[in-house]
This record gives structure tokens, C-alpha cells and sequence, in this order.
């Protein structure tokens, strides 16, 4: 019952432009989501701040900081929700988003991309499992000298 509660919820919300909040699913249990950029270095980004857009419900504002090797900057930025599939055990929740680093030189930049969030749903407890969130897409310098592929998702 409360799967498809859960499912009534998320799809009518696309129906009617009503979307359930959701922001706890992109702070990843306060833990960093973990990826690279460039193909090779070691990318962390921390979201600590997540709210529902009080006038679009399928936008979220993010808030937090991302780490490459020794450069850490916060960000702020938003995400989108664009689609919604429901299947019987597994649901997927598709996306964009673009994130803004504080300009402190060389080395800060706009990330932006799709995003993929696939959750599992156990029927016997009745809640969300296996949640898997993967962001896609590139990081550019506010001065256009670099640009990189960047990976990440959830642990």
C-alpha cells in the first residue's frame, strides 16, 4: 500500500504538477558522492543544502562543495526533474543540473549534466531501497581555458 502510495504520489505529481519532496535524496544520507573528472581525478561533491523550489516542484536548490585533488569550493546550483518512470520493482527519475563554484580563480567553474536516480522498491517492508543516483556531464573554468568530463554518483 504504501509502495503505491508512494508511486500515486510521484506520478500524479507529474500529472498535476505536484511533485512529493524529495530533497533528502540528493543530500546521499550526508555522505559525498564520489566519481572523477578529466577520466582520472578524484572528484568529491558534498551536497548539504537541498530544498524544493517553492514555485516549480520538479526543481530543487542545491547547495554544497566539490573537491579535486587540494582545490575545495562550494557551490550552489539547481537540479531538474524531467521524467519519471515507474516499473513494479524498479522506479528511475531522469534529470539535469548545473551547479556554479565560488569564482576563486583558475580552477573553478560551472558543472552541469543529466542525471539518472534509480531506486529498488520492497514490497515486504514497504520502502525505498537500493538507491542508486548517477550525474553525467562536464565541468568548464569561468574563463573557458578548461574543460572536462565529469562522473559521480552515490556510494
Amino acid at each position: 500500500m504504501k509502495k503505491f502510495l508512494f508511486i500515486f504520489m510521484l506520478a500524479s505529481g507529474f500529472a498535476f504538477s505536484q511533485m512529493p519532496n524529495i530533497a533528502e535524496v540528493w543530500m546521499n544520507k550526508s555522505q559525498p558522492y564520489t566519481g572523477t573528472i578529466a577520466g582520472k581525478e578524484l572528484l568529491k561533491i558534498k551536497i548539504n543544502i537541498s530544498e524544493q523550489n517553492r514555485k516549480n516542484d520538479q526543481e530543487y536548490f542545491l547547495a554544497g562543495y566539490s573537491m579535486v585533488e587540494k582545490n575545495f569550493s562550494k557551490f550552489e546550483g539547481k537540479l531538474k526533474i524531467n521524467q519519471y518512470r515507474d516499473g513494479k520493482k524498479r522506479s528511475t527519475v531522469y534529470g539535469e543540473y548545473e551547479l556554479a563554484e565560488e569564482p576563486k580563480g583558475k580552477h573553478s567553474g560551472i558543472f552541469t549534466g543529466k542525471f539518472i536516480y534509480t531506486f529498488m522498491w520492497n514490497a515486504k517492508l514497504q520502502q525505498v531501497e537500493k538507491q542508486f543516483i548517477e550525474f553525467i556531464g562536464n565541468w568548464k573554468s569561468y574563463d573557458g581555458t578548461l574543460s572536462y568530463k565529469t562522473t559521480w554518483k552515490n556510494q
